[in-house]
């Protein structure tokens, strides 16, 4: 398999779908966002660079869920696993591709996970909570279980932090026997993106997305009945586009605080990759701003000297 990461804007999607197209692959998103149907603009599915050269290249694990419903770690690791059985078995080349470190890391190391059911007791004793309480209270969490399988990189609401919360509490308080599956070897590829050209690329990107319609897709999400605090849960431009709809800010205020959060979100993501060379991936990181036949050129020869 191929693993293809970097930070949001470095240019995941296309490199993976080029590759897919030279080597007769096919890509497995790990994006925890783009699971959900209808919901295109403002996870930046961008189907469109899945067609190479008129070829339709095969996506795996996107739109596979409605939104309103609440997709995790033990769901994805399970639902890589059987597009990857899949995809081997008709002698494709699985590429896993996409910025959710944890998820990523998830399947190249074969986490032992148990499904962990809500807790609403617990919910109602967490109501009220701000979000630094609620972080400095998964902090103390972690640190008795020594887990880190909650990435901090998606903690950016309170529901998200009730959440994980109620899966660290549910893991100390029953010690259960957790689904095994195996990791996976992997060549894994960075995409590296000099800090200023990433940050010039968000912001370029996110009024691209403004300009698409992302508030109005927002609002037929709303509109359809799924709850403001479901979409407030997803983070980001759900978040906050949500909060403007529902007049908790105004446009102005909704667009900048937007912009600063998917910052902090691609220096997060960064965060996690280095940590996970800490933990003994091998990352080869390439230039992000090489032209495609470059970085393709680039994969083919790692590719050989690491299944030669």
């Amino acid at each position: 398999m191929i693993t293809i990461l970097g930070p949001t804007a470095s240019g995941k999607t296309p490199v993976a779908a080029h590759l897919a197209a030279e080597i007769g692959g096919e890509v497995i998103s790990a994006d925890s966002r783009q699971v959900y149907r209808r919901m295109d603009i403002g996870t930046g599915k961008d189907l469109e660079d899945y067609t190479v050269d008129g070829q339709q290249i095969p996506c795996h694990l996107i739109d596979i869920r409605e939104p309103g419903t609440k997709y995790n770690l033990f769901e994805y690791q399970q639902d890589f696993f059987d597009a990857y059985q899949n995809i081997r078995g008709r002698g494709a080349v699985p590429i896993l591709c996409g910025g959710t470190g944890l998820y990523i890391e998830a399947v190249l190391k074969g986490y032992h996970l148990s499904p962990v059911p809500q807790n609403q007791a617990l919910r109602d004793s967490l109501e009220g909570k701000s979000l630094a309480e609620l972080t400095s209270m998964l902090t103390q969490l972690k640190a008795k279980t020594g887990s880190n399988m909650h990435n901090t990189t998606d903690v950016d609401s309170c529901q998200r932090a009730v959440r994980a919360i109620e899966i660290e509490t549910y893991n100390i308080e029953n010690p259960t026997p957790r689904r095994e599956l195996p990791p996976v070897d992997s060549l894994i590829i960075g995409l590296d993106i000099d800090r200023e050209l990433r940050r010039e690329k968000i912001t370029r990107r996110l009024k691209a997305r403004l300009d698409e319609g992302m508030v109005d897709e927002v609002k037929s999400l709303l509109e359809e009945g799924i709850p403001a605090d479901d979409l407030i849960y997803y983070g980001l431009e759900y978040k906050f586009v949500t909060e403007y709809l529902t007049g908790k800010t105004t446009y102005d205020e909704m667009y900048t605080r937007l912009e600063i959060a998917i910052h902090q979100f691609a220096k997060r993501q960064m965060t996690w990759f280095r940590g996970m060379e800490r933990r003994g991936f091998k990352i080869n990181w390439i230039d992000a701003t090489l032209p495609m036949d470059d970085k393709i050129s680039q994969i083919r020869r790692l590719m050989e000297l690491q299944y030669q």
